[in-house]
């Protein structure tokens, strides 16, 4: 006999989502970090969807993840020549990475700042939280798999590397500078969608909050938002509709952080 899913399972309700709606064939750009919250949304959606990766770490280079983006974004059909009925863009505002994106087709891009509120579920949780916990870190089974968060193992690999460099006397100084920025930090939260081996990345938060001398926070994801971004429930609130001719603009000050502006003609042609 087939087991019966949890109703309380943080999955259920998100894939229950799957209303009358004609498939459509979509492809999903998302960051490395997110790759498995999104082979797992887009297995549970109505829709046939492509995923397609993106290096960890553009953020940090808003004009090269533009760059990146923009050219993940010419490929308007599948492996077999189908061409998507709409592309969707697994990132936040990130620095303004994304504005001045455009596409062939329609692009839909979340309401967001950046990846955790997209593990979060939605941007009112995401500020609620971070209103109520300043200095918090965030840890997730993508971003541990890195290896770039903050804990003993960066900082015994950091300090191995810069003695490699710079030598002994060098490093210390070079690992006090670093020490700096993480006294500005206070909570090691971990964003728990319930997948599997969920254990493991729990505890190895538990222990960079320890060496840090962090608080340690479990708090539950809710995958409501990207499940309903692969699902083609697009609601004007959540997410913002690109149409041929038209590119992301930033709209900080108002509620929806980002808009559309017609898309600029093109520059002359260099002589």
């Amino acid at each position: 006999m087939g087991a019966t899913q949890d109703q309380h399972h943080p999955l259920s309700a998100a894939g229950s989502d799957r209303r009358a709606l004609p498939q459509m064939r979509l492809k999903f750009i998302v960051c490395k970090v997110l790759q498995r919250e999104a082979y797992l949304c887009a297995a549970r959606s109505p829709h046939v969807v492509d995923v397609h990766l993106m290096p960890q770490g553009l953020h940090n280079e808003p004009d090269r993840l533009r760059t990146e983006l923009q050219q993940a974004l010419t490929g308007t059909t599948d492996v077999q020549g189908r061409g998507y009925d709409a592309i969707l863009l697994g990132y936040g505002l990130c620095s303004n990475g994304i504005v001045g994106l455009h596409a062939e087709q329609r692009l839909v891009v979340p309401r967001a700042h950046d990846c955790v509120t997209l593990l979060l579920g939605s941007r009112r949780r995401y500020q609620d939280y971070f209103e109520s916990h300043r200095g918090v870190y965030w840890y997730s089974p993508g971003w541990i798999e890195t290896g770039t968060q903050p804990g003993r193992e960066r900082f015994e690999a950091a300090l191995e590397e810069y003695t490699r460099k710079y030598g002994e006397d060098n490093a210390r100084y070079l690992m006090e500078v670093e020490a700096s920025w993480i006294r500005e930090y206070a909570w090691a939260t971990y964003i728990d969608w319930a997948l599997p081996g969920s254990e493991t990345y729990k505890e190895y938060t538990r222990r960079c909050a320890a060496h840090l001398g962090w608080n340690y926070e479990e708090l539950p994801g809710d995958p409501g938002l990207l499940q309903r971004l692969v699902n083609g429930c697009w609601e004007d609130d959540d997410f913002l509709v690109v149409e041929p001719g038209r590119v992301i603009a930033e709209d900080v000050t108002g509620p929806g952080l980002i808009c559309t502006q017609p898309k600029p003609p093109p520059g002359p042609e260099p002589t």
